[in-house]
């Protein structure tokens, strides 16, 4: 696997950066695996370096939605970095990929000691905060065609392939839609020239038909996450 970096550890002054990576230990992630389920204390934190790790928020009648994803730009497992803290949602693997994980409590620790740690967490909590809102919003007033293409794009930005495994079946779960509505707006992406998909294979073939394709969120929300990294 290619060596990536973590940007939000980037962001951080060298002795940061350097005490914060002594606690780690660096993972690999598999697909399809829970890293945290709803009513877990959230012990451990994660900084992705490769890999995608999306939180899933699930109903009482067994759908379920992606509330937001985190790959190398961010950390999942934020809220306990603030206070000790149980998961409303499930964190679990959408791409295999690698993390640095280190213990919520010694974060907490170390934010109370050092400023520049402390503000980075804050500024990125608040970059997820307003992402949720935008979501809520895309969720309630957007057609499934443009979320699907906003969607696939930001699993582009983290992806590292032009090739990426999904179902449609784990689609429409992300979404929050059905099978069928996500296999239409796949159709529809598919006879734009935006994506091919094939045996549960997305193939990103024309990035520029695919963001012409998308909603406004997509740039909304990478500016905030932008922001978020760099006023860390």
């Amino acid at each position: 696997m290619a060596e990536h970096t973590n940007l939000l550890l980037d962001s951080l002054p060298v002795p940061d950066r350097e005490i914060l990576l002594s606690l780690a230990t660096r993972i690999r992630f598999e697909l399809g695996q829970d890293l945290i389920t709803p009513g877990q204390m959230i012990d451990v934190v994660h900084f992705p370096v490769s890999g995608i790790i999306s939180t899933v928020n699930e109903m009482a009648d067994g759908r379920s939605v992606e509330a937001f994803m985190v790959g190398r730009e961010g950390v999942a497992g934020i809220e306990a970095t603030v206070i000790p803290m149980a998961s409303a949602s499930r964190q679990t693997i959408q791409l295999t990929g690698e993390a640095y994980r280190i213990d919520a409590g010694r974060i907490r620790a170390l934010a109370h000691e050092r400023p520049a740690l402390r503000q980075m967490l804050a500024l990125y909590h608040a970059g997820i905060q307003r992402e949720l809102e935008q979501t809520a919003a895309c969720h309630a007033l957007h057609p499934a065609e443009r979320r699907l293409a906003k969607w696939l794009l930001r699993c582009h930005d983290r992806a590292d392939s032009d090739t990426i495994k999904l179902t449609q079946e784990y689609m429409a779960s992300m979404l929050g839609s059905q099978r069928t509505t996500v296999n239409e707006a796949a159709q529809t992406l598919q006879a734009h020239g935006a994506v091919r998909y094939s045996r549960g294979t997305v193939h990103v073939l024309n990035r520029a038909a695919l963001e012409a394709s998308a909603c406004e969120c997509y740039r909304k929300v990478a500016v905030l996450r932008a922001e978020a990294v760099e006023a860390a």
